[in-house]
């Protein structure tokens, strides 16, 4: 004891020396933290100086007693810069805040040193790296925030020993690989986000001992699976956003019995099928319901009415409704629904008549979508009593009679979509009250009379839609006063008059079509001031007089003046149009000279045919030359006939030998390769059957079982009773000639390949009919939804056939993605690499879920390495050319197969997806193919050539559908260049697919705590 008071002072001074050296360290630490921001931000941390304390500084705060730093809060300064490893010797802090900044490079492994600290954020940064493994160590954590970065590598493992941990934030990152099992040691957890990130697999089951998490994220993922089973465990969930992953299967009935607390469910953009669990409704404290995007059927359940704090009920792009009564009984039970704000059910099977229930929902709904469904009736005269309504969607059904006067009460509307209906009668006058209006799409109806001035009272309108209606009478002047316009289409109407003088009043016009009316007149020169058109569609008119002058419209890219009474010459101007795609100047009575410089130099942007007064120009465009060209045109004439004459006698010489060679190569191969047409091996099926077995299965190969027929026989519907298995049988007609070459190419290709999207080949029958005649047919997995032909095109199919609704634009785009995989598969991960050599929409099979799957292997090859005996083999058969439309131009050329030809093929397919267009159609000729009027299409005038039926104008605003399908569009005319070695390769269109699929389906919807 003695001792102990004698070093007493020692004591203290060596503590106090000890104080001041650790206060220094934080001191230091600050200051070398704040030399790594970035100099221009620095200036806010400049009280960061030996003139001020340290518990003075900006955003450092002390603890009382032994003044050391305990706080560090630098939230949303904008800083940038690193965040220095020094930040690891502040050894007391317990809150470090840096988020909503600008930092980036890597969180420093340091950050594991501060094992007192109970909150790190970093959120909102450009943080790059892993997360660090050390942060274990600090086993005090609360809460880690570090959404919004650009952090990579894997969710740590590590991160399940932080036993105290109740919030983490790991959103919006580039996270990848699989969610740890060790989460679930964090029985604490309250709060977890990892939505916005790349990670996969399923959701362990050891979430499950979660019980007090209330706020999950998972959204936006490639998580897969089933609903994860785990969640049901977490009772005590109430916000729970799953949009946008891979999960698939159904839900339990008992859904909302294990869930009863939710206020947030978002399960969107998935693969769910089933009906909508009837104990959803059952949840009271639902607000938002969001099951859009997925594959539910059966009804929409009538009880969502008893949820009473109902905001949200989105559950468009479903297969929900029976196309019959009842369908919209649900309506009527939503009217208690009080708080509804947003009712979307577009896109799916729903018919019945609109009830006029639908007036009396909620007053404060802004958003009605039941667009793109089979409902029929009118729109009730009440529905003006939705007074907060701001958009309203019932495009592509079947709705008849006028317009009800009430519309004109919704004060607040912005977008009123109607086209696609069968609506009639007049547009309302009262259309002008609604002033507020962005967008009136009424297009496609059958709206007679005329179009009312009084729409020149919507001074926010930026898109006015009224085409392919009856409307007569002039184009109001007071539409020129709306100055906002970017579109004003009004095609396909019986209007009459001139076109407007004071149309360059609409000076931010992006697109003005007024094609196929009545309209004549001169061409007003106040076209010349909407500097900033892109599009002008006036063909099929009556203008006459001179083209105006509109020079000063560099941007424009797309004029057709065709099918008019135009005269005089054409303007110079247009060669110096640099972004000029298209000029159709056809079919009018223009004269004088043809300009031959800048784009008058492509054939294919310029049209000036049915002009009987023109001349010159480039040789492509085949006019007669002007006055004086005459004598020397007939001087080259006769150079180069005699050229062509000499050109002819060798060309025919060549010809002969080569006949010769090929014929004495033909009877060569006949002698030798008499004994080669035999049966290929079938040992390599498990099953075998019959002929009698086929027989009796297909009742006799009754036409009533008869689902096909393809190039080399057809396809039955089979029911094989020993199995009570449904298949397909498609039997080879022996007659026609390459049918054993066909059954021994599909043998040879499916005997050894397996994927989910190839048509699975159960076994093969090679035998003899009742008369004696060789049977080969072919075995396979039945597809009750046919193929993809008659989805794509079922005006040209029976009723018996015909799909009950059309392909979605999500559904197109997953058929799409399972095609090209499995072309990818079978290019490049096949044993021996296979070419299809005849993919085509009737090859493509669908099967309950309209998953794809490919068909047809007859003309298959095996892509073994050439020499030129099998070369040449290739090239006898006939079939190597595939299916008109679909094949390859270098196959048409002699060229051997290969999977730069299915890559062709495949784009060719992904337009007429897309398009709803045939490549054979009557409407392609000559260099007019699909591949050309698409690409004449981009990007402008995607939606032109979009498929009708998928135009989806329901999806939400600011949803980039037209990116989306303009995307899509440009991967299959990149896959169907000309030339072999310009084609995408099927693993690089799938992965691209699969972004636009990934990038326009989903939802970034995120509450912040």
């Amino acid at each position: 004891m003695r001792l102990f008071v004698l070093l007493l002072p020692f004591i203290s001074l060596t503590l106090l020396d000890a104080y001041d050296f650790t206060d220094e360290t934080d001191r230091q630490a600050l200051l070398v933290f704040k030399s790594q921001v970035s100099q221009g931000k620095r200036v806010i941390l400049s009280s960061w100086n030996h003139s001020f304390p340290l518990c003075n500084w900006y955003g450092v705060t002390c603890g009382l007693e032994h003044k050391r730093v305990t706080r560090l809060d630098l939230g949303g300064l904008q800083l940038g810069g690193v965040i220095s490893p020094s930040i690891g010797n502040l050894s007391f802090l317990i809150y470090l805040n840096l988020s909503d900044n600008s930092f980036g490079g890597n969180i420093p492994q340091e950050v594991g040193n501060l094992f007192r600290l109970e909150y790190l954020g970093m959120y909102s940064n450009h943080l790059v790296g892993k997360i660090p493994t050390s942060l274990p160590n600090c086993s005090n954590l609360l809460m880690i925030d570090l959404y919004s970065n650009h952090l990579r590598g894997g969710v740590p493992s590590e991160l399940g020993s932080l036993p105290k941990l109740v919030i983490l934030y790991l959103g919006q990152n580039k996270l990848i690989g699989k969610l740890p099992t060790t989460l679930g040691n964090l029985t604490s957890m309250k709060e977890v986000d990892v939505g916005e990130n790349n990670l996969e697999g399923k959701v362990p089951s050891d979430i499950s001992r979660l019980t007090h998490l209330v706020y999950l994220e998972l959204s936006t993922n490639h998580f897969s699976g089933g609903f994860p089973s785990a969640i049901y465990n977490l009772s005590l969930l109430t916000y729970l956003n799953i949009f946008t992953n891979n999960f698939s299967g159904s839900l339990r009935h008992d859904f909302g019995l294990l869930l009863p607390n939710l206020e947030e469910l978002a399960m969107g953009s998935n693969y769910f099928t089933g009906s909508i669990p009837a104990t959803i409704p059952n949840i009271s404290s639902l607000e938002n319901v969001r099951m859009e995007f997925n594959s539910f059927t059966g009804s929409v359940p009538p009880s969502f009415g008893k949820v009473q704090n109902l905001q949200t009920l989105a559950l468009n792009q479903n297969s929900l409704g029976s196309q019959s009564v009842g369908d919209l009984d649900f309506i009527g039970a939503l009217t208690n629904c009080t708080k509804l704000k947003d009712l979307d059910v577009g896109e799916n099977r729903l018919g019945d008549n609109l009830p006029t229930s639908i007036a009396n929902l909620s007053s404060t709904l802004m958003y009605l979508s039941l667009h793109t469904n089979l409902i029929h009736g009118s729109i009730p005269q009440d529905i003006g009593n939705l007074i907060s309504l701001e958009r309203l969607w019932l495009a592509n059904n079947m709705l008849t009679g006028p317009l009800p006067d009430s519309l004109g009460k919704l004060l607040g509307l912005r977008v009123l979509g109607l086209q696609s209906n069968r609506l009639s009668g007049h547009i309302l006058f009262s259309i002008g009250n609604n002033t507020r209006l962005v967008s009136l799409h009424l297009a496609k109806n059958s709206f007679q009379g005329i179009i009312p001035p009084s729409l020149g009272n919507c001074s926010y309108l930026l898109d006015l839609n009224l085409g392919y209606n009856k409307l007569n009478g002039i184009i109001p002047q007071e539409i020129m006063n709306i100055s906002s316009l970017f579109t004003l289409s009004i095609p396909h109407n019986f209007l009459s008059g001139s076109l407007p003088q004071d149309v360059g009043q609409l000076e931010h016009l992006i697109k003005l079509s007024v094609e196929h009316n009545k309209l004549s007149g001169i061409l007003p020169q106040g076209l010349g001031r909407c500097l900033s058109v892109e599009e002008l569609y006036m063909q099929g008119n009556s203008f006459d007089g001179d083209i105006p002058h509109i020079s000063g419209l560099v941007g424009v890219k797309r004029v057709d003046l065709s099918s008019n009474n135009l005269s005089g010459s054409i303007p110079e101007y247009f060669a110096s149009f640099s972004k000029l795609e298209d000029l159709n100047l056809s079919i009018n009575n223009l004269q004088g000279r043809v300009p031959t410089e800048g784009i008058f130099q492509n054939a294919t942007i310029v049209s000036v045919f049915g002009n009987k007064d023109l001349c010159g120009g480039i040789k492509e465009m085949q006019l007669k030359p002007c006055f004086g060209e005459a004598t020397l045109m007939k001087t080259k004439h006769s150079s180069t006939l005699k050229k062509v004459v000499i050109g002819v006698s060798v060309g025919i010489a060549l010809l002969l030998l080569l006949l010769i060679v090929s014929l004495t190569w033909f009877i060569k191969r006949k002698r030798n390769g008499q004994t080669n047409n035999q049966t290929p091996s079938l040992e390599v099926f498990h099953e075998r059957i019959s002929y009698g077995d086929l027989r009796n299965a297909t009742n006799g190969f009754s036409t009533s079982n008869l689902v096909g027929s393809g190039s080399f026989g057809a396809v039955f519907k089979a029911l094989l009773p020993a199995e009570n298995r449904v298949v397909a049988v498609k039997v080879l007609n022996m007659q026609r000639h390459g049918a054993m070459k066909s059954f021994m190419a599909e043998c040879g290709s499916l005997k050894d390949i397996r994927h989910r999207n190839l048509v699975k080949l159960l076994t093969a029958c090679s035998s003899i009919d009742f008369q004696g005649n060789a049977f080969r047919a072919l075995i396979y997995e039945f597809m009750p939804n046919g193929n993809l032909d008659t989805w794509l095109h079922p005006e040209e199919v029976g009723e018996i056939h015909r799909p009950s609704r059309t392909l979605t634009l999500l559904e197109r785009l997953i058929i799409a993605i399972d095609v090209a995989s499995v072309l990818d598969y079978l290019h490049v991960q096949c044993h021996d690499p296979i070419a299809h050599c005849d993919l085509k929409p009737s090859n493509i099979l669908l099967d309950n879920d309209l998953t794809a799957h490919v068909s047809d292997f007859g003309l298959a090859r095996l892509l073994l390495k050439f020499d030129q005996e099998s070369f040449l083999n290739q090239l006898s058969s006939a079939g190597v050319r595939g299916t008109v439309g679909y094949t390859a131009p270098e196959y048409g050329m002699g060229g051997q197969p290969s999977i730069h030809g299915d890559v062709y093929s495949f784009g060719i397919l992904l337009l007429e997806m897309f398009t709803g267009k045939r490549p054979t159609s009557e409407i392609f000729e000559g260099n007019f193919t699909l591949h050309s009027y698409i690409k004449s299409m981009l990007p402008e005038r995607v939606m032109d050539a979009a498929d009708e039926s998928i135009l989806h104008n329901g999806l939400r605003v600011g949803f980039p559908i037209v990116v989306c399908l303009t995307l899509v569009f440009e991967v299959g005319l990149r896959c169907c260049e000309e030339s072999p070695s310009k084609r995408l390769a099927m693993s690089e269109a799938t992965k691209e697919l699969i972004s636009i699929k990934e990038r326009f389906f989903k939802s970034r919807r995120r509450a912040r705590h």
